[in-house]
């Protein structure tokens, strides 16, 4: 009879308590089921192992500090710092070689099409259009990812990001979100479109859905380019030029970090509103830290990672190429297509601390986040076709002449992490949704919140009397 009435007394105590944390938006049961068997595990080797020798478990004692509360975080963030910066300083010499070898053979192509006699257009669109842009997808996404993708595979293989996911599970579960979502977020960062297919890990529709309409709000590969010109000349530029790459790293974290940011706040936002519903508890097993296979990392990071999205960005840049010619050479009146465009967006542009050329080229991009800037640069050189400066000091005399303040590098570094995807992004959404009115959302869900952050940047930065 005693029994029964603990029974009973256990029983009402745990529905009281889980009334509490349902609540709160917790899964209490299942992680109270997980907990207790994990627990129980761990007594039972307790008293029946006996260890024969005083060799210290290392693995554990890694997991107390990568997993910490207190150590884990800043480690995750000095990792990322250091991908960041080992990518940046290692990209900068292969994607110049790289530039220069496509560019020359574009010589080449020219040579052949005055040779045959080809008709201007023809040579514009199809040349410095279509090939121009392709040359630069190439040269600028190319070796960053060569880099990033092998690094990111290495953790992978490690073991260290499942400890990634599990120090952020507890921060999603407060935004009703999945944990797993950290895994699918840096896989983002190295392309949005791979993150959104990453998703099929997580096994709530619900939360899966979440994550595929935040994953964009990480910054992928082929925005780096632009947050690393516009962090190395309004950032870090005044720097010895040894301090420069680890200076351009924190100002990238940084953003990174709003991007992340915003992904909780979102991913909140939606699960009390289009997407209702309970949390799923995330039962992580953390697997051992084992050695990495060399060669399985470099064929999975090159292979199944680098080529299948470089693949797709030179599948979306050619005609995005040609378009961007043809506005930028097809007049109306004294004035291009593309000049007339920017005219018409400038007063939104500047409300949000932009110009109608930089909101356009962003527009112009959308097949492939890599050709903004080459767009941006044409646009103000009236160049008729994307090309390059030769170095970032003629960059900064070309934007500053155009009227760029720092409140202008900032709204734009805020607009690049947070705008739209990318049509291949996009795209990969609607197949795996398979609905258009999600992947229409995975467009203005980010669109909306790039538009309002710009605008009350700006618009404070300008009530206080900080720039013009």
């Amino acid at each position: 009879m005693s029994n029964t009435i603990i029974g009973h007394n256990l029983l009402s105590e745990l529905k009281r308590e889980a009334q509490k944390k349902r609540l709160a938006g917790e899964n209490f049961f299942a992680d109270k089921i997980v907990n207790d068997i994990f627990a129980n595990a761990e007594d039972i080797v307790r008293k029946n192992v006996v260890r024969k020798d005083k060799q210290i478990n290392w693995s554990q004692k890694a997991d107390n500090v990568l997993t910490s509360k207190i150590t884990g975080y800043p480690i995750m963030l000095l990792t990322l710092g250091v991908i960041l910066w080992i990518t940046i300083s290692g990209a900068n010499v292969p994607s110049a070689i790289l530039a220069d070898v496509l560019f020359r053979f574009q010589d080449v192509l020219t040579g052949i099409f005055m040779y045959l006699g080809a008709p201007d257009w023809l040579h514009g669109v199809l040349i410095l259009g279509s090939y121009r842009s392709l040359a630069w997808v190439v040269s600028v996404m190319l070796p960053p990812m060569a880099i990033f993708f092998p690094l990111f595979t290495l953790l992978e293989d490690l073991g260290y990001l499942p400890r990634v996911s599990f120090n952020l599970d507890h921060i999603f579960k407060k935004a009703r979100a999945c944990g797993k979502q950290s895994l699918t977020m840096c896989m983002g960062f190295g392309c949005n479109a791979a993150g959104v297919i990453s998703c099929r890990i997580i096994d709530s529709p619900r939360e899966r859905l979440i994550a595929i309409l935040t994953n964009n709000f990480v910054p992928c590969n082929g925005r780096f380019p632009i947050l690393i010109a516009i962090g190395m000349i309004f950032g870090a530029g005044a720097l010895a030029s040894h301090l420069q790459s680890a200076a351009v790293a924190g100002i990238i974290t940084g953003m990174i970090l709003i991007g992340i940011a915003v992904t909780f706040i979102v991913s909140w936002a939606l699960s009390r509103t289009l997407l209702k519903g309970e949390t799923s508890s995330m039962v992580l097993e953390l697997p051992p830290y084992r050695r990495p296979k060399i060669l399985a990392v470099l064929y999975r990071s090159f292979i199944d990672r680098t080529i299948f999205v470089l693949r797709r960005a030179v599948l979306v840049a050619l005609p995005a190429g040609a378009i961007t010619w043809l506005v930028s050479n097809v007049y109306v009146g004294e004035m291009s297509i593309l000049a007339h465009t920017a005219n018409f967006l400038d007063p939104v542009a500047l409300a949000i601390g932009l110009d109608g050329f930089i909101l356009l080229a962003f527009i112009l991009g959308l097949p492939a986040n890599e050709i903004v800037f080459p767009i941006l640069i044409m646009s103000y050189l009236s160049s008729g076709y994307m090309i390059e400066l030769d170095s970032l000091a003629d960059l900064q005399i070309l934007l500053v002449s155009n009227g760029w303040t720092w409140l202008t590098a900032l709204c734009t570094m805020l607009f690049c992490v947070l705008h739209w995807p990318c049509a291949t992004t996009l795209l990969t959404a609607l197949k795996e949704t398979g609905s258009k009115k999600w992947s229409f959302l995975a467009f203005l869900i980010p669109t909306g919140m790039a538009f309002l952050v710009c605008f009350i940047v700006a618009q404070s930065a300008r009530l206080l009397g900080l720039a013009p």
